[in-house]
């Protein structure tokens, strides 16, 4: 009881803080208070909401907010063509290809009890005993330009209320100096619930734009060791970047691709995944190379590193994989780092773009 009473005062604290805040600017405004309506009307919303973290008792409604936002529940059937099902015909890994753990109990169990057990952090919305919105955040320590981050990965609603997307970043923005974050991270994402969220309340920085890439796996004249690695410890990558496939957080990446979590599932470990340490010409790496969905000899890589991107990590990493039989690698790369790729490469377009929360 005692402990309920001080979470209590605690959200009023933070409640009163949030309000200053959003109104604040409102007092000293020339425009007319009218003009100000949606965002007083926020301010409303945010008071209705009680924001605390998830639970294992709260995933079938939080698979149940992510799962609304599918228009249609779709498989491959026996001849190759795509037929509409209903969801509970699916299998589990039908379900997981629509949007990968949350939409199912199985694995969204699995996967909020992960993320309890230190993967990341995770924290629901109420509105009067009822769970309205969710988000999902990785905090981790990354290179020098970056120190402390709070990467939010997913942010998902109802759409029978308003204001929770607010009060759920309003919430994490005052977790921020407890968890010793410098930043507050989203890959901007256009017509996003998250990017309109967050735009509405905070100048966004850039920090990094980074563009995909295919390149031939081939020899090459290179010296390096690599070698098995199933230490799934964060700790490890403290202080390094995701030199290659940073679509979202260096600690993001690595709490989806390199812990063995999803392997009780047959077509997952039927597609197969390396996690390997490469040393070469003196530079430490871990990586993850991911087979391709539709293409058993092209893969995805993910690389995290204690420095800047170099052209003989590059090459080691095109020798090893031609060895085991792989002909293309997709790398996701910032723009800085392309130089490292020499002048074999492809690029199909797509770029995503890393940006900061203004907090001051």
């Amino acid at each position: 009881m005692i402990k309920s009473a001080i979470e209590s005062s605690e959200r009023r604290r933070f409640t009163n803080k949030l309000v200053f805040k959003l109104i604040q600017p409102f007092a000293t405004s020339r425009t007319p208070l009218y003009d100000h309506a949606y965002l007083i009307a926020q301010v409303i919303f945010s008071l209705t909401y009680d924001v605390r973290s998830a639970s294992l008792d709260d995933t079938r409604a939080i698979v149940g907010l992510f799962t609304a936002q599918i228009g249609a529940w779709q498989r491959i059937d026996a001849r190759g063509h795509v037929e509409d099902v209903d969801y509970d015909a699916l299998r589990v890994y039908d379900r997981w290809l629509h949007g990968g753990a949350w939409m199912s109990l199985e694995t969204g169990a699995i996967h909020l009890n992960h993320l309890l057990s230190g993967g990341g952090l995770s924290f629901v919305a109420l509105h009067q005993g009822v769970i309205v919105g969710y988000l999902e955040v990785y905090h981790g320590v990354e290179g020098a330009a970056l120190g402390g981050v709070l990467h939010i990965a997913h942010l998902v609603t109802s759409d029978q209320v308003s204001g929770v997307d607010d009060a759920l970043i309003a919430h994490l923005v005052g977790q921020a100096k407890n968890l010793k974050a410098q930043h507050i991270t989203i890959a901007r994402v256009p017509e996003s619930l998250l990017t309109h969220a967050v735009e509405r309340h905070f100048t966004l920085t850039s920090l990094a734009c980074v563009r995909r890439y295919t390149v031939s796996a081939r020899t090459g004249q290179v010296f390096y060791r690599a070698v098995e690695h199933d230490d799934a410890d964060p700790v490890q990558i403290n202080g390094w970047s995701l030199s290659i496939g940073r679509l979202t957080s260096a600690r993001h990446i690595w709490e989806a691709h390199m812990p063995r979590l999803w392997e009780t599932i047959p077509e997952i470990r039927a597609r197969g995944a390396h996690r390997l340490k490469i040393s070469a010409s003196g530079q430490d790496a871990l990586m993850v190379c991911e087979r391709d969905l539709y293409n058993p000899r092209s893969a995805d890589v993910y690389c995290w590193t204690p420095k800047a991107l170099t052209a003989q990590l590059v090459a080691s990493i095109k020798d090893w994989a031609h060895r085991e039989g792989y002909r293309a690698l997709s790398m996701v790369i910032a723009d800085a780092d392309v130089k490292a790729l020499g002048a074999d490469f492809e690029t199909d377009g797509y770029a995503r773009e890393t940006c900061a929360l203004d907090l001051a």
